[in-house]
């Protein structure tokens, strides 16, 4: 489990990236540290982009619906306005992003604020979203969580499409996607190849039938 670090004299600001698969616990694991920073008294400001409006406008929620208010923007140097009491920002769907959020974190980060982005490493094809490889270049910490394969139950590091279109961003849940391992990844759309379980042979007549 991720453990805040602490530093001693003037506030000094650092970026925290937490990546992963779909259905893998990112936006669980970005709300559970803006809620401690907050418990802790900090002032906390939370973004999402704005084209993210799958379970609500302004929220940022997980898929177990646990939920924490944000402000959408379109634009990431949008979050560069944020004023000098806030101590922490929260970076939601970051692969949604356009390319200046690296810079605008690491702007963030030197005036002492701790910035928490979290978003999908890869996309559907497998190859690096947006922003997200030059964000995770620049950052002091990063965690990556793993989803459950929903095929073999091994970790998930991969997000499936189930549907057939080629757009790099489309908006989906459980109906458009399932996190899947590398091997059943690379199985494509062979859904279900797991080995099937022998019938069983039903007892056969007794003396007393």
């Amino acid at each position: 489990m991720f453990l805040e670090p602490h530093f001693k004299g003037q506030r000094s600001g650092w970026i925290e990236v937490i990546c992963g698969s779909m259905f893998s616990g990112k936006t669980e694991e970005l709300i559970r540290r803006l809620k401690r920073a907050k418990i802790a008294e900090q002032k906390v400001k939370i973004f999402k982009p704005a084209v993210d409006t799958r379970y609500d406008d302004e929220k940022v929620v997980s898929h177990d619906e646990n939920a924490i208010l944000s402000q959408p923007i379109s634009s990431s140097r949008e979050a560069l306005k944020v004023s000098d009491e806030v101590s922490v920002v929260g970076i939601d769907e970051a692969q949604f992003f356009d390319d200046d959020l690296p810079d605008v974190c690491q702007k963030l980060a030197l005036r002492g604020i701790r910035v928490i982005a979290a978003g999908l490493d890869m996309d559907y094809s497998g190859k690096p979203f947006g922003p997200m490889p030059n964000l995770l270049a620049v950052a002091e910490y990063i965690t990556k969580v793993h989803a459950i394969c929903q095929h073999c139950g091994n970790l998930a590091t991969h997000s499936y499409r189930l549907s057939l279109s080629d757009e790099q961003v489309l908006l989906g849940e459980k109906d458009s996607y399932e996190a899947r391992c590398r091997t059943c990844y690379q199985m494509g759309n062979i859904l279900d190849f797991r080995p099937k379980e022998e019938p069983k042979e039903m007892p056969g007549p007794t003396l007393f039938d």
